[in-house]
């Protein structure tokens, strides 16, 4: 695809918080190529400055803030023309939603500054970042976006659907446009360590032992970054598709022993499986998106798993 030449005096300014981790670094590329200023926040709890387009672009802008602080996030929104927001900040990770359940039920707040500045500071659309944890443990696969069982008591979870009702309802009373993503494990280069691909993908790399959860028997679906931002976008843009839900990840079902098995063979690793205890909770046995609306907006194959771990590969040694 070809970049978007805008003229600056019709160029949107799009705020994006959490703009220093997986998802959000990287929205900052793509919409710096498709002609917006981008306003990037975080408080840089988990995210990190390496991610972010330091480079000389006078469309880009950094601050480090936390969105669940109201005067801050105020005095960021209001002292400039803000058209767009992606609210992609939260506290991510299961071991670390786990460990700080108040941290992550404090993101509420985050999400309701970010709707009423949104509204106040006249916003066109507000995207939320969600998470396929909405589901909680299915009762029926694939998940799609109009049946969700509210059935997950994890901290997480109770903010993502919570954050969803808000952003519903904001629309239904004030008119504030928006996008839902839920979000199905999605991988990429600018991820952290500390999730499951990059973690099992660097033991594959020092051939250590390959540690994984219980018997591996987890289904899981995992989305290559590409897609996931490709897809987002072209929603985004669409104004017959705002103030809907999207799954945005892959159908393609793999269990975690099957995923170690592709890394195994993309690294040619001599690595061996080592099975920890099953953590006690926030470990979905099941995962499995109905994308069908995504695949009809993004209108072309999905990056496999293999080739984006061989992405992922070919980024280390260029890194």
């Amino acid at each position: 695809m070809q970049s978007v030449i805008i003229s600056i005096k019709t160029m949107p300014t799009t705020l994006i918080t959490g703009a220093a981790g997986n998802v959000g670094s990287s929205l900052c590329h793509y919409l710096l190529k498709y002609g917006h200023h981008v306003v990037a926040v975080d408080n840089l709890s988990t995210g990190s400055l390496d991610k972010i387009p330091f480079e000389k672009n006078p469309f880009f802008t950094f601050i480090q803030a936390d969105v669940n602080d109201y005067h801050v996030l105020s005095h960021i929104m209001c002292s400039r023309t803000i058209d767009y927001v992606f609210h992609y900040a939260a506290m991510v990770g299961v071991q670390r939603t786990l460990d700080h359940p108040i941290m992550v039920l404090n993101d509420i707040d985050g999400i309701k500054n970010i709707l009423e500045l949104s509204k106040n500071t006249g916003v066109k659309k507000v995207v939320f970042s969600s998470s396929s944890e909405v589901y909680g443990e299915p009762v029926s696969l694939p998940q799609i976006e109009n049946e969700t069982p509210l059935n997950s008591k994890l901290p997480y979870a109770v903010v993502k659907n919570v954050g969803e009702a808000y952003v519903r309802s904001y629309y239904q009373q004030y008119g504030l446009e928006y996008n839902i993503f839920r979000f199905f494990n999605t991988y990429g280069p600018q991820q952290s360590v500390d999730f499951v691909i990059p973690k099992l993908l660097e033991q594959a790399l020092n051939n250590e032992d390959i540690t994984i959860y219980g018997d591996g028997e987890q289904s899981r679906t995992f989305c290559y970054i590409d897609d996931n931002i490709e897809a987002c976008y072209k929603i985004f843009q669409d104004d017959a598709l705002s103030n809907d839900v999207f799954n945005i990840g892959s159908d393609v079902v793999f269990t975690v022993r099957e995923l170690v098995d592709v890394i195994i063979k993309v690294t040619a690793s001599l690595s061996t499986v080592v099975h920890l205890p099953a953590l006690k909770e926030g470990d979905m046995t099941r995962r499995q998106p109905d994308i069908s609306k995504m695949r009809a907006v993004l209108d072309r194959d999905l990056i496999n798993l293999e080739s984006g771990i061989q992405k992922l590969l070919d980024h280390k040694k260029h890194a």
